[in-house]
């Protein structure tokens, strides 16, 4: 059994509907969700003139490689109605993985941990909730610890549970 990390994020359509409708398709194709953090509202990262997201983190536990893990996101993410144009296009529904287990994966499709997360208030604060001690492999820093040095002065507000 391994356990990834992952990040959910909508800012386009009925988003709350969106984040429980990919929970429910992850629990059927990657694995069990064992916690997920509250829903909270964020501000777009890296462009402007965007509706605000939802964003909520979820800790799996799942069978899957982290190839088979990133194809059936994927899936989820088309079943949902995701279409890809540009980048950090606005979007009905955004599922990224952050960690699987403690491994240090680059290749052309799939980078684990995700490049960015250590720099994004949006993924640190709902991680930061469901696992502040979990090791970043990398930078061999606790979440808590990478959120408490975090520059990203975007607004996240935390919504419920």
């Amino acid at each position: 059994m391994h356990t990834v990390y992952l990040i959910l994020g909508s800012n386009l359509g009925d988003s709350r509907q969106q984040l429980t409708k990919a929970i429910q398709l992850i629990e059927s194709r990657v694995g069990n969700v064992i916690d997920q953090s509250a829903i909270y509202e964020t501000v777009a990262w890296g462009v402007n003139n965007q509706p605000n997201y939802l964003n909520q983190a979820l800790k799996v536990n799942t069978i899957l490689t982290p190839e088979q893990t990133l194809k059936e996101i994927l899936a989820i993410e088309e079943t949902l109605g995701r279409k890809r144009n540009t980048k950090w296009e606005a979007r009905l529904i955004d599922i990224d993985i952050l960690f699987y287990d403690a491994i240090i994966l680059d290749t052309l499709n799939l980078k684990i941990p995700h490049p960015l997360l250590h720099l994004r208030r949006f993924v640190l604060t709902p991680l930061v909730e469901i696992a502040p001690g979990l090791m970043h492999p990398s930078y061999r820093m606790g979440i808590a610890d990478l959120y408490e040095k975090l520059d990203d002065n975007l607004s996240v507000r935390r919504l419920e549970k």
